[in-house]
């Protein structure tokens, strides 16, 4: 085999992560899997050169990544962490130490969703720490960002604004020509969609708005529903529910074709907190509104499961 069948591997992993940010980790899901089983895992026993094996081993590893984030996005955490440990496993035999590091900071998005902060925090330290000498800008941006995600929900503000300092810092001096292409989506808006997400958690309602309200890409589907319930729950915290119910709205509009159990975590979790606030006119005539979204009907059924 030659890099024109690496090729053909990358850009089909190139349509299945364009699906899954449009419509979430649960559309095309079982096809990257069955794609990696039976296409792709066969050839990385074949024959070829080493420029090629560290061509091919690199790619797999990107697809092995995506296919974790697609089980993540899909809350099949044990299996996300599988293809995230064997990713890891393919990058390192590629000697690809900077997707090593990406893929450590995958991990630990997951752990902080999980709730496992403090692993969450170390994870995106070895990241930072284990590829330091080659990390890109951007790079680092990402990993204070997901330290800060982490600390976020500890509870530890001041070490919280510290990481997003530094990656705010480390953004500043990216060349996008210089970083890897699969890193280039980790933008200002994303960095903002990460700062929103912290100044929420430790309830600094204004700063979150004022985050989230930078955070929109307009191309990014799931990202930007994320960023939208973030700063309906932004507004909730700030005592403004009516603002909070239309934005919530319109996150539920936006992602009437998303398949993704993460997004229904979000609305489980604002649906938690709308309640706690009290009864309102708002709140129940956006109650009557959301009640027609499958979003919204997949957010209670999560908690009377629970």
């Amino acid at each position: 085999m030659g890099l024109g069948d690496v090729a053909v591997i990358k850009s089909t992993c190139d349509m299945f992560a364009q699906l899954d940010d449009r419509f979430g980790g649960d559309h095309a899901r079982q096809s990257v899997i069955q794609y990696l089983s039976r296409d792709v895992a066969p050839l990385l026993s074949g024959q070829y050169t080493e420029s090629v094996g560290r061509a091919l081993f690199s790619t797999v590893a990107e697809a092995t990544l995506l296919a974790g984030w697609m089980s993540y996005d899909a809350c099949q955490h044990g299996l996300a962490q599988r293809y995230f440990l064997q990713a890891l496993r393919l990058a390192q035999d590629g000697n690809e130490r900077r997707l090593a590091g990406s893929i450590l900071s995958a991990m630990s998005h997951q752990a902080t969703f999980l709730g496992q902060f403090t692993h969450g925090a170390t994870l995106a330290r070895a990241a930072l720490m284990g590829i330091s000498a080659v990390a890109t800008p951007t790079l680092r941006a990402q990993f204070h960002a997901m330290e800060a995600r982490a600390l976020a929900r500890t509870g530890d503000r001041h070490a919280c604004e510290s990481a997003l300092t530094a990656a705010a810092k480390a953004l500043e001096s990216c060349n996008a020509d210089e970083e890897p292409e699969w890193i280039t989506y980790f933008d200002a808006a994303e960095l903002a969609a990460e700062a929103a997400h912290c100044f929420r958690d430790v309830r600094s309602a204004r700063q979150a708005v004022s985050h989230a309200e930078n955070a929109m890409s307009g191309s990014h589907v799931r990202s930007d529903f994320f960023a939208t319930m973030v700063l309906a729950d932004a507004h909730l915290h700030a005592g403004d529910v009516e603002e909070a119910c239309n934005v919530a709205l319109d996150a539920l509009d936006l992602g009437e074709q998303l398949r993704s159990a993460r997004c229904v975590a979000y609305l489980a979790e604002f649906r938690q907190h709308l309640a706690v606030s009290g009864s309102t006119a708002a709140d129940r005539e956006f109650h009557e509104q959301a009640a027609e979204h499958r979003l919204w009907i997949a957010s209670g059924q999560v908690l009377t499961a629970s």
